[in-house]
C-alpha cells in the first residue's frame, strides 16, 4: 500500500534487485568520482604550477649540498671536530685532497661559489688553488697557506664549516641581516651590509601606501560607476578596464616618459612658471615614482570589487536613513560605508599582495631608493645565483603575507570579503 512503512524484515530493493542502501552508496561514489574527475585538471595544474614549486623553494632555502657532495673529506673532518677547533695537518690534508678531486671533476667552481655565499671573494681562491693543488706536497698545513695566506684565515674555515652542512637555517639567518662568527654564534652583519630588513620594511611601507591611495582614489570612481545609468556606467567601465588591454611594460615605460626630469609633468610646470628650470621635481628612480606607477597599475583591482558591492546596495537604505533625520555624513558613515566594507577588504587584499610581490615596475622606475624585496630576490636568482638565499627571502615574504592575511581574517573575517 502506497505511503505505508515496510514491514519489519523486508529489505527495500531497486528495480534490478539490488538493495536500496547499496544502490545509494554506489550512486554517491559515482557522484564523487565524477566531481573529482571534473576538478582533476585544475588540481593537477595547481600542484604542478604552485604546490610543487613552493615546496621546492622551501626545501632549497634550507638545503644546499654543493659543498659536502664535492668535498667529502673536509666535511667529515668538520663533523668529527667541534666548532672553533684549530685546523691541524689532518684538516689541511683532507682539504687538499678534496680540492684535488674537485678540480679533476671540474666542480671546484661550484664549491667556491657555495663558500662565496658565506664569505665574499672566496670563489677565485678555490679556482686558483684548484689549478695548483696537484703540485703541493705535505705538510699541507704549510704548503696550502703558502699558495695563498687566506687558507689560514679562521673566517674562511668558519665559512667552509657552515657550507659543509647539507641542511642549515643559515640562509634564513642571512636573510635577516645576521651571520655566524668564528665560534658559530649568530651576530649582526656589518652596518654597510644590513640591507634585507631595510628592504622588507620599505616593501611593506610602500605596499601599505599604495593600498591606501588606491582605496582613496578607487572609492569615488566605483561609487560613480555604481550610481550612473547602466549605459554610461558601461562606457566608463571600459576606461577602467583599458589598462588590462595594454602591456605592463608599455604602461611602465609611459610613466618614465611622464615623470622623468625632462618629462611631460616637469616640462609643463616649467612652462607654466610653477618651478624653475633648475628646480625640476625628482619623481623618477625613487619611491615616489614607484608609488605613482604602481597605483596606476593596481587601481582597477580596487575599483572592480568595490563596484560589484556598491552595485548591489539598495538605494532605499540611504533614503530611509535620510527620512529618519540622518545627515549625509551620518548616512554615509553608518549605512553606506559598512555595506561597502566587503569590497574594500577584497580590493585592499588584492592590491597589497600584488604590491608586495611586484618586480618589473620597481625595477624600471624605482632606482636605488625605490627597490623592493622582490628585486633583491630576482637579483639572487639571476645574477648572484644564490638560489638558497633567494628562496629564504621569498619564504620570509610569504610568511609575512600569510601572517597579515591571518590577522585580517581575525579582525575583519575572510567570509565578509567579496570579489564580485
Amino acid at each position: 500500500m502506497t505511503g505505508t512503512a515496510p514491514e519489519p524484515g523486508i529489505q527495500l530493493t531497486t528495480a534490478d534487485g539490488m538493495p536500496l542502501k547499496q544502490a545509494l552508496g554506489h550512486a554517491r561514489r559515482r557522484g564523487r568520482r565524477r566531481a573529482f574527475l571534473l576538478v582533476a585538471p585544475l588540481l593537477l595544474f595547481v600542484l604542478v604550477s604552485f604546490v610543487f614549486p613552493m615546496g621546492q623553494m622551501l626545501l632549497r632555502s634550507i638545503h644546499n649540498p654543493s659543498f659536502p657532495d664535492n668535498m667529502p673529506q673536509i666535511t667529515a673532518w668538520f663533523k668529527a671536530n667541534d666548532t672553533g677547533t684549530v685546523p691541524d695537518e689532518a684538516a689541511f690534508a683532507a682539504l687538499a685532497e678534496d680540492l684535488r678531486g674537485s678540480a679533476a671533476e671540474r666542480t671546484i667552481g661550484i664549491v667556491g661559489t657555495r663558500v662565496n655565499y658565506e664569505m665574499a671573494g672566496t670563489r677565485s681562491l678555490f679556482t686558483s688553488t684548484g689549478r695548483k693543488v696537484s703540485k703541493l706536497e705535505p705538510p699541507f698545513a704549510e704548503s696550502l697557506p703558502a699558495t695563498d695566506k687566506k687558507w689560514g684565515n679562521p673566517e674562511l674555515w668558519a665559512a667552509m664549516r657552515t657550507a659543509s652542512a647539507r641542511f642549515s637555517p643559515d640562509f634564513y639567518v642571512a636573510a635577516v641581516d645576521r651571520t655566524r662568527d668564528n665560534d658559530g654564534s649568530i651576530v649582526r652583519v656589518a652596518p654597510d651590509r644590513r640591507i634585507y630588513l631595510k628592504l622588507f620594511g620599505r616593501t611593506f611601507v610602500i605596499s601599505v601606501a599604495i593600498t591606501l591611495i588606491c582605496l582613496m582614489l578607487g572609492f569615488p570612481v566605483a561609487h560613480l560607476l555604481a550610481t550612473l545609468p547602466m549605459k554610461q556606467s558601461n562606457l566608463l567601465m571600459i576606461l577602467v578596464l583599458l589598462p588590462f588591454w595594454t602591456s605592463l611594460l608599455v604602461r611602465t615605460t609611459a610613466w618614465i616618459a611622464i615623470l622623468q626630469g625632462q618629462g611631460v609633468i616637469n616640462s609643463a610646470l616649467v612652462g607654466l612658471g610653477v618651478i624653475s628650470e633648475t628646480g625640476r621635481l625628482e619623481m623618477m628612480y625613487n619611491s615616489t615614482g614607484t608609488i605613482i606607477a604602481m597605483v596606476h597599475i593596481l587601481l582597477p583591482f580596487v575599483i572592480l570589487p568595490l563596484y560589484s558591492v556598491m552595485r548591489s546596495i539598495n538605494p532605499s537604505y540611504a533614503r530611509a536613513a535620510r527620512s529618519l533625520g540622518g545627515t549625509s555624513w551620518t548616512t554615509f558613515r553608518r549605512i553606506y560605508l559598512p555595506l561597502t566594507l566587503p569590497g574594500m577588504g577584497a580590493g585592499a587584499i588584492l592590491v597589497f599582495i600584488l604590491a608586495v610581490g611586484y618586480y618589473i615596475t620597481p625595477a624600471l622606475v624605482g632606482g636605488a631608493s625605490g627597490q623592493l624585496i622582490s628585486n633583491m630576490i630576482a637579483f639572487h636568482m639571476q645574477n648572484s645565483l644564490n638560489w638558497s638565499l633567494a628562496a629564504a627571502l621569498a619564504a620570509l615574504l610569504l610568511g609575512a603575507v600569510l601572517l597579515l592575511y591571518w590577522l585580517y581574517d581575525k579582525l575583519v573575517g575572510i567570509d565578509n570579503m567579496k570579489l564580485g
